[in-house]
């Protein structure tokens, strides 16, 4: 496993993404509060919290793409990379929507002002929405195998040859 520092220069690149990645989480945060508000009235209030975070995700999706990791992971066709980040994002999802429901459930309040549940699924899922889509999604190098995919999400280095096995 390689255990070197990461260079000055990436670790630069990595905040600055993070950074960006949180200015369009903001954003979405904002898509997700209006889509909530807007279909709440016609679909009521759960239906339009799970609809919310698709529009969410996917408006996030196209920014990250097109800002926080330009030119990163544009090997690969647009709808399989939407698809690869909300796989990607999964459980980014559930730690949101389990906040945001959870505080529905415990306190009544929220449901009549479900801003304050959104806002907090939004940091629950923030940083593991990041690690994923930067691992997972936004990729310099597309991954060769799904083995390759598998190993870069979880930073399994395969072994190379100077390493042994005490077997």
């Amino acid at each position: 496993m390689n255990t070197a520092p990461p260079s000055a220069s990436a670790a630069t690149t990595k905040l600055i993404r993070l950074i960006k990645f949180g200015m369009v989480g903001s954003l979405g945060f904002l898509w997700d509060s209006g889509t909530v508000y807007a279909l709440r009235p016609l679909i009521g209030l759960t239906p339009a919290t799970l609809v919310a975070y698709f529009v969410a995700a996917t408006l996030n999706w196209i920014f990250n793409r097109i800002w926080t990791f330009k030119g990163a992971g544009h090997h690969e066709h647009p709808v399989l990379q939407w698809l690869r980040f909300l796989s990607a994002n999964s459980l980014g999802f559930f730690l949101n929507r389990g906040t945001v429901y959870l505080l529905f459930y415990i306190f009544p309040f929220c449901m009549q002002h479900p801003i304050i549940a959104l806002a907090a699924g939004a940091g629950a899922g923030m940083l593991a929405n990041f690690s994923m889509s930067q691992k997972v999604v936004f990729r310099e190098k597309p991954p060769a195998s799904a083995l390759e995919l598998a190993e870069m999400s979880v930073e399994i280095s395969p072994p190379t040859s100077h390493q042994t096995s005490d077997t």
